[in-house]
């Protein structure tokens, strides 16, 4: 049995990392992986594979990009029953908000609170932001390029030890859309 997965790469085709979608799905196809997708060029990936360790397929995609293109990329695998759920769980109003104010982080590790204790949440506003499983919501009604609640969020002291990667809102429903299973 197989499960789909998506494949979220930090910061490709931004920066001077290059990496052609076509490449990505050849790539994958020859680790072994079926019905491999890719969504826009930023960066993500989806695929059907009978690994179950999301961390094990992170590490060996990870290590591919490496030896394929010569550089190294963060990669987080996720499965559809997860990026559904962190969907469903937005604690923010996504129906009623322009898909470009509603962004998600998704961690390689869970993260607690504690990481974020000492932001001044009042001075942000009306930005926000909340934890979730995995993953960060962060509502940003004057769009990701301009906030300065995300430029703050994405410091390396608050990010030190784990990859993270944002996708907005559109990306976050069109992943779960690509990896269910009659997709």
């Amino acid at each position: 049995m197989t499960t789909m997965y998506a494949a979220l790469l930090r910061a490709v085709n931004v920066g001077g990392k290059k990496v052609p979608m076509a490449e990505l799905r050849t790539l994958m196809e020859g680790l072994g992986h079926d019905r491999v997708r890719t969504y826009l060029q930023s960066g993500q990936a989806v695929f059907a594979s009978r690994d179950t360790d999301e961390d094990s397929l992170a590490a060996e995609l990870s290590k591919a990009i490496e030896k394929h293109f010569g550089f190294s990329v963060g990669v987080i695998v996720r499965d559809h029953a997860y990026l559904k759920a962190v969907a469903e769980a937005c604690p923010f109003p996504a129906a009623e908000l322009d898909a470009k104010q509603l962004h998600v982080t998704y961690f390689s590790v869970p993260v607690d609170a504690a990481r974020y204790a000492e932001i001044d949440r009042a001075a942000f506003l009306p930005e926000e932001f909340r934890l979730g499983d995995r993953s960060l919501y962060l509502h940003a009604p004057i769009g990701l390029g301009r906030s300065k609640l995300a430029e703050h969020l994405s410091r390396p002291r608050l990010i030190k030890g784990l990859t993270a990667t944002t996708r907005n809102w559109n990306t976050v429903v069109k992943l779960v859309e690509l990896t269910a299973a009659d997709s």
